[in-house]
């Protein structure tokens, strides 16, 4: 098939041209299944068209699974917005890079934010039409969706842009992404322009930003969790090089220079922000503005920083607290701000730990990701007689290729295979899209049939310095022996962009319902082991057949790990065995409720000398049980963990009868622990940390002090699947949900633990009025679906309690959830287009509190009011504030109630007001889990990992050491004077 060419229309507008830069595409690789973009490229003919066209053509490809188009060298003007598909990759070609330009005073680009280049998505929420669509194209167009979490594969590289000057809403990219994106080898030349990057995504590699009021500007990525910026620079940034929040940004050989702040994170939010040789020059202000700096979620870490010209280093925004650096040029060997754990079997403290020494040099920076061979060295497999047509056995065609010739290309194709390839040392692999370009083995190959030794797919020579990059590799389901990548390639090696197929993102040809396929039944996807190490970025490993994504063993070679993504196995997602020296930067795991719900995060066995930063270990919201730990210590030291995330909160634009909203919402199962060391017999419970040294002798963690008037734990039951949804009825009676098995339980100190009611009708949540009729709040029915009932009644009697108008009410009290994710912020440009300011957290969490409800539901006695919050569904799952909390607190209208918000992981206090509103929201405590209660005396109980007490004045008094990780507690007893607490699997009271 001949490449096809699509022609551009002429428009004349003149454009400054900007000095060329080093291209890494030198030559057009012959693709068939490529577009080549055909624009005048003089910078002065309107290509928008042309370019649009050829993406667009890439886009409708083979089973629309995106592809790649090759843009010449030239220069190229656009007027309006280009919109780049899922799956679509755009590489500029040519001895120079091609430059897009945006000339001057351009129409629509003016002010606000407005976009040259958007990323868009495919609707992942199962929306009729795009709830939010994207404010800052231009022109606007109310169907065009946001690239999301279901954005994959999406990338351009080796191209250069400039903004013309009166540009000054002007933006580059709108890179919202998810898995398997990146922006790679660009210069971002903005003059007038706001920033050459506004919300950011997955990975971005020797991207370099020069003017413009900021180089980057965004926050939480679409799938929440990590951003890496690699081998990149900034300079001349008229704000800061980079303002964000809750992007998780890790860095490694970045260089900012000549800007007032070299990284703003914004007023009101935390970040994990992790960097390695990162370099800062003349920065006038501060190298780093921290904010929120009370908060569990900000962790900032910095490892062998250097600086020039840079007398403050750190500023803290609400203390106005300053870091110095020493002298006019300096090392900051470690700086790090958060959260840190000074032994297992202990929470932690906010702290800062700064550590400098100067120079008279600065040292010469070294890249992460080394560059792949001169395209002038490639050697096309098709011309060696490789056929890449999904039918074509070319096991034998590609090892004769491999043998004969170091670097080879793979055009788009699918490559059969039925044994072992072998490498050279020095063999390079390269293709430009791991979806369209994929090396697979046919289901029941019989190479790989029946029980015996693990046999790979493609196996590196032991040593030497391998590369493979923009490939796909996929195992089949029904092939027991195989694993996709077995790498023992030495320290200068590189595995880059690779996708290890099955699961999400998979192209539809390779369907996992095959017969005879055992989930669990394969070896690891990518297997690195024999002393293999070297350089592994932007690999993502979803394959549920395998049992781990990534396994390393036996190794002592150097490894460095950069935006790792490995997901849905059954029980391991990363397994290291026997390793030392390898460090890992934004790994991030995911468990799926199917696939994975019983999986850990991450296996270190017998191991040594690792670092893990911007970890993140998350399930999925719709998780329905509880797991023991996110990550698994075995007769391992010496391990630094740095910036840990250990969550399950997601996003979804959901929409029901009255339109679509943003819904971030907290599942009730994240892992129960962040880290369990069977070796050491103990455990961590933070979820959120910036710092833990795991080394040997581990401290030991002196008690918490003793408390007049709090009791010792007494365990009252046990062995339950998991329970909360408390509530306590007017004698003091406790009663209590086990949702998996529809049961509802009473306990008192007389009769002890009674099952009261199991009727199948899925109880979440309880409340109890003031005769005694037990609410239950179920996620039964088109919406939800409250019913009440009389404990000492018959099974079969039970009130189903309607819907009614929202009206003012007196003496009455009212249940809300105990526990509140507030966070919208993925969803819609959160960012003030006018004013450029972001509403905080706080201001987010207080609008939603306030906002009245307009339906409630009324107890039989009417002493009880449950106001209905908005509820959405996804598939079979409902979701709504009062179904996510692991129980209500209640109050009258008039009185003070406390809840947790815990996207800030912060206690509030507020005032009830009519229709379920909650005002004047104070913050009481910097601890907020998954429940607060109140003593009699005052006191105050935060389930957090353990349970916090305070006084009425917010001082911290000690913390309550339960066995396990306490979830919901409540005041009960016949004198209020018993805090109970429900853990998954027991029940626990304290006399206070």
């Amino acid at each position: 098939m001949k490449m096809k060419l699509i022609a551009a229309a002429l428009l004349a507008a003149p454009v400054m041209a900007s000095a060329a830069t080093t291209s890494v595409f030198t030559t057009l690789p012959n693709d068939p299944g490529a577009i080549l973009v055909k624009g005048v490229g003089d910078g002065r003919a309107d290509d928008s068209a042309a370019i649009q066209a050829a993406i667009d053509a890439a886009a409708a490809g083979e089973r629309a699974r995106g592809g790649i188009v090759f843009l010449p060298a030239g220069r190229y003007r656009v007027s309006r917005s280009i919109l780049i598909p899922p799956a679509v990759r755009i590489f500029g070609i040519g001895k120079t890079r091609p430059v897009i330009v945006l000339g001057a005073n351009t129409p629509g680009f003016d002010k606000g934010v407005a976009t040259m280049f958007v990323f868009t998505g495919n609707d992942a929420y199962g929306n009729k039409k795009p709830p939010f669509p994207v404010a800052t194209a231009v022109p606007f167009n109310p169907e065009t969706t946001d690239a999301n979490s279901g954005t994959f594969y999406s990338a351009m590289a080796n191209i250069d842009f400039e903004i013309g000057d009166g540009n000054a809403g002007a933006v580059v990219a709108r890179f919202h992404v998810a898995q398997h994106t990146f922006l790679s080898h660009m210069d971002f030349n903005l003059g007038s322009g706001l920033a050459g990057v506004y919300l950011a995504g997955n990975v971005m590699e020797d991207v370099h930003f020069h003017g413009g009021r900021y180089g980057i500007i965004t926050e939480k990525t679409s799938p929440a969790w990590q951003f890496t910026l690699l081998d990149s620079s900034f300079d001349g940034q008229r704000d800061a090089a980079i303002r964000e929040h809750e992007v998780d940004l890790a860095m490694a050989n970045v260089s900012i220079r000549n800007v007032p702040v070299g990284i703003e994170i914004d007023e009101g939010y935390s970040d994990s922000l992790w960097g390695k040789d990162v370099r800062f020059e003349n920065i006038s202000k501060a190298a780093v503005l921290i904010s929120a700096e009370k908060s569990v979620f900000t962790q900032i870490g910095f490892e062998n920083a250097v600086a020039s010209n840079v007398p403050t280093f750190a500023s803290f925004r609400e203390s106005g607290k300053t870091l110095a650096g020493e002298g006019a040029r300096y090392r900051v060997k470690a700086f790090n701000h958060g959260l840190t754990l000074d032994s297992l079997n202990a929470m932690g403290t906010i702290r800062t730990n700064w550590q400098t020494e100067k120079l008279s040099a600065l040292p010469t920076p070294k890249r992460a990701i080394a560059p792949l061979p001169a395209t002038t060295t490639w050697t096309n497999i098709h011309d060696l007689g490789v056929k890449g047509d999904g039918k074509t056995d070319d096991t034998a065609a590609l090892q004769k290729a491999i043998d004969s010739h170091r670097v080879l290309y793979f055009p788009t194709g699918q490559y059969p295979i039925s044994d072992t390839l072998r490498l050279r040392p020095d063999t390079v692999l390269v293709g430009l899209h791991p979806t369209r370009t994929v090396i697979y083995l046919p289901e029941n190959s019989p190479g790989y049939a029946g029980p015996g030794t693990p046999k790979a797919m493609i196996e590196s020579a032991k040593g030497g310095n391998a590369i493979m990059s923009g490939i796909g590799i996929y195992t089949g389901v029904t092939n027991p022996r195989v694993t996709g990548l077995l790498w023992k390639a030495g320290a200068s090696s590189m595995v880059n962009d690779v996708k290890f197929q099955g699961g999400g993102g998979t192209p539809r040809e390779f369907t996992e319902r095959v017969p005879g396929a055992r989930v669990d039944g394969q070896n690891p996807s990518m297997w690195v082991t024999d002393g293999g190490g070297g350089t592994f970025a932007n690999i993502w490993l979803p394959h549920p057949y395998g049992w781990a994504g990534l396994f390393v063993s036996n190794t002592k070679t150097p490894g460095h790990v950069y935006e790792l993504s490995n997901e849905h196995h059954v029980r391991n997602e990363i397994v290291l065995d026997g390793v030392e020296n390898w460090e890992f930067l934004a790994p991030q795991t995911e468990e799926e409720v199917r696939d994975s719900s019983d999986a850990n995060a991450l296996d270190i066995r017998n191991s040594r000398n690792l670092l893990f930063a911007n970890f993140h270990a998350y399930r999925v919201t719709r998780s329905p049980k509880p797991a023991l730990t996110a990550v698994r210590l075995q007769n391992s030291t010496d391990i630094r963990f740095r910036n840990v995330h250990v969550n399950a909160e997601s996003g979804y634009a959901m929409c029901d009868e009255n339109g679509c909203a943003p819904y971030l919402r907290a599942s009730k199962f994240p892992f129960e622990n962040a880290i369990v060391d069977v070796t050491r017999n103990a455990e961590v419970r933070e979820h959120e940390f910036a710092v833990l040294d795991i080394k040997d002798p581990m401290p030991v963690a002196a008690p918490p002090p003793s408390l007049p008037g709090v009791g010792a734990v007494e365990k009252l039951g046990g062995g339950f699947y998991s329970i909360s949804g408390a509530a306590v009825a007017p004698d003091g009676t406790l009663y209590f949900v086990e949702h998996r098995f529809n049961r509802i339980y009473r306990w008192t100190r007389e009769k002890g633990l009674e099952i009261v009611r199991d009727n199948p009708l899925d109880p979440v949540n309880l409340a109890i009025d003031a005769s005694g009729n037990v609410m239950a709040l179920s996620p039964q029915g088109p919406d939800v679906t409250v019913y009440s009932f009389k404990p000492s009644e018959p099974a079969d009697r039970v009130t189903f309690i309607p819907p009614t108008p929202a009206k003012a009410r007196t003496n009455v009290t009212v249940a809300l959830p105990g526990s509140i994710w507030k966070n919208d912020a993925e969803f819609k440009d959160q960012l003030d287009h006018q004013t450029y300011r972001y509403s905080t957290l706080a201001e987010q969490f207080a609008q939603g509190m306030a906002t009245p409800k307009a339906r409630e539901y009324v107890s039989p006695d009417g002493s009880l009011v449950l106001p209905a919050f908005r509820a959405f569904r996804q598939g079979d799952w409902r979701f709504s504030d009062t179904m996510d909390a692991m129980g209500f607190v209640t109050a009258k209208p008039g009185e003070r109630v406390f809840l947790t918000n815990a996207s800030e992981n912060r206690t509030y206090n507020g005032l009830v007001g009519q229709s379920g509103t909650i005002t004047d929201l104070k913050v009481f405590a910097e601890r907020g889990g998954e429940s607060v209660a109140v003593g009699p005396d005052g006191k105050v109980f935060v389930a957090n990992g353990q349970v916090f007490v305070y006084g009425a004045d917010g001082k911290e008094l000690t913390q309550i050491q339960v066995p396990e990780r306490p979830i919901q507690l409540i005041v009960g007893g016949k004198d209020r004077r018993t805090l109970y607490i429900l853990a998954h699997h027991g029940l626990y009271a304290v006399a206070i």
